[in-house]
């Protein structure tokens, strides 16, 4: 799985990080688990024309001493589709601009 992970954290981090996350995201089906979703102009042309798929997600997984941020591009509605991908360079870069404004407000040094 290609992800993003933010580990070594203290409990305090942790702690502040899942406040973050409550606060931002859908919360998923799990404890710890969050959704980043995306907006329209961010999915690609197969993820636009599968409207049917929509919305569309990317997992956020919130561990003791870590969180993990998947590059994998979900569907609320579909488990097995040709419009679940890996993130489009646009939506890496969304994730990486959530995970900057998210650790520079929560204050996280790890």
């Amino acid at each position: 799985m290609r992800q993003i992970v933010i580990d070594e954290l203290s409990p305090m981090e942790r702690d502040n990080i899942d406040s973050y996350l409550k606060r931002s995201l859908k919360q998923g089906p799990m404890i710890g688990l969050y959704w980043i979703e995306l907006s329209p102009d961010l999915l690609s042309e197969v993820q636009q024309g599968h409207k049917e798929c929509a919305p569309f997600y990317l997992g956020v997984e919130m561990e003791n001493e870590s969180v993990r941020f998947e590059l994998l591009v979900r569907s609320a509605a579909n488990l097995h589709c040709d419009c679940i991908a890996h993130a489009t360079p646009a939506q890496r870069r969304f994730v990486l601009d959530f995970i900057d404004t998210m650790v520079a407000a929560e204050h996280i040094r790890s």
